[in-house]
């Protein structure tokens, strides 16, 4: 072997072995396998496997026979993996081997070096295995770790839920889940803070379920001080079981549409409308929640809440303005002349939801022509206001979007 493709070599199995990228040992394994088949490698790996007397090899000659393109030497370089616990990811790569033989021997290997690995070696093994189970033929070392994890102790799983690997901390987090291995108050605490959606959903929904009919605020405080609104959802369903529904009133103006759903559902479930609720919000003037425009439209009624949102379009506060537009367009109750000046408000966010609101009048806005007349509107909207020509950037944001949507169609 050349002293540049030794080096080479070395280096890749080293960084495999320090480093945290699990699919390193599949590449590593093409690589020895491209330069054994293109000859690159001399003597070939796997010599000393016919050795008289036998002998332990060194990691990079094991590494070599593990991956030679030659089915009878890997499979004769198993056993010796045994004794070279650094090497069992390579096992693992193994366990999907296309010649059966190597297959087997190398799943019957890993099955009985799995209970003795200590936490950080598991946690390397986990990640290669989960790593190599969206393989043809690599789901049973998966399905082999998936058990070990499901039998190791509590102290060894806990490492594991910290992972730098997305997918080794689901199924850790899964495990322990299945296990009672968290309380619901730790549940709760995770939902709120893990930055994985996947995780959080899976510890709110473990948390309330763990709690049962006596959840408290070790459970609850979490939930709904949690910045995801998938958790702040979770947690307002909850405070019914509680029996607390009535706190659900100030989430019918959260910034999610899903924790206002689910504040409405809790109102209902307990026998409070929360209509009346939205349009008392709407009316108090300044106080108005940000949010609460937009859920009045979601539950509320075009003819009788379209003149209060039309209102709050002037409001002082910027999110009570751009509210109040996207209210206007769930409603279907957007009239152009009067929503046109709209697109020369100081805040962008008001700009950019008249600009949705406004899409189906984009060609009468690049004109700066009067569109049609519009439907029947309520009373007290005027419809006949003269039609202001809007600012040339306005002008190329909707050409520029017209354009996108051209192009996408």
């Amino acid at each position: 072997m050349s002293s540049s493709v030794y080096e080479d070599v070395t280096e890749r199995l080293a960084q495999a072995l320090v480093g945290a990228d699990p699919g390193a040992w599949a590449e590593l394994d093409g690589q020895i396998r491209g330069l054994v088949r293109w000859g690159g490698l001399v003597p070939a790996p796997g010599e000393w496997l016919s050795a008289t007397p036998p002998r332990q090899p060194t990691v990079l000659e094991l590494a070599l026979a593990l991956c030679d393109p030659d089915g009878r030497a890997r499979e004769a370089a198993l056993p010796y993996a045994a004794h070279t616990p650094a090497l069992l990811p390579l096992v693992v790569v193994r366990c999907a081997d296309w010649a059966e033989p190597v297959r087997d021997r190398a799943r019957a290997l890993l099955c009985a070096q799995l209970p003795g690995l200590a936490p950080e070696a598991l946690a390397s093994v986990a990640s290669v295995a989960l790593r190599e189970g969206r393989r043809l033929r690599g789901e049973a070392a998966r399905e082999l770790l998936t058990a070990r994890l499901r039998e190791v102790p509590e102290a060894h799983l806990a490492p594991l839920l910290t992972s730098e690997d997305r997918e080794l901390r689901r199924l850790a987090h899964r495990i322990a889940v299945e296990r009672d291995l968290l309380s619901p108050a730790r549940l709760a605490t995770i939902a709120a803070t893990h930055l994985d959606v996947v995780v959080q959903d899976m510890c709110a929904s473990a948390a309330i379920t763990a709690a049962g009919d006596t959840v408290d605020e070790t459970v609850l405080a979490p939930l709904l001080g949690s910045r995801s609104g998938r958790v702040r959802a979770a947690g307002v369903t909850a405070l019914r079981r509680a029996g607390r529904a009535a706190e659900a009133e100030p989430f019918l103006y959260d910034r999610s549409a899903l924790v206002r759903a689910c504040a409405r559902w809790t109102l209902r479930q307990a026998g409070t409308d929360p209509l009346p609720l939205y349009r008392a919000a709407c009316a108090a003037g300044d106080p108005t929640p940000c949010f609460a425009p937009v859920g009045l439209a979601e539950c509320g009624d075009r003819v009788a809440d379209a003149p209060v949102l039309w209102s709050l379009t002037g409001h002082e506060l910027p999110r009570v303005r751009a509210g109040a537009v996207v209210g206007l367009r769930l409603l279907d109750a957007v009239r152009f002349p009067r929503l046109v000046p709209l697109l020369d408000d100081s805040s962008p966010r008001v700009v950019r939801e008249t600009l949705k609101a406004l899409a189906p009048w984009d060609d009468h806005l690049l004109a700066g022509t009067q569109p049609p007349a519009p439907p029947p509107v309520p009373v007290g909207v005027p419809v006949d206001a003269p039609v202001p020509q809007p600012r040339s950037w306005v002008r190329r944001a909707l050409g520029i979007a017209r354009r996108r949507g051209a192009d996408q169609g």
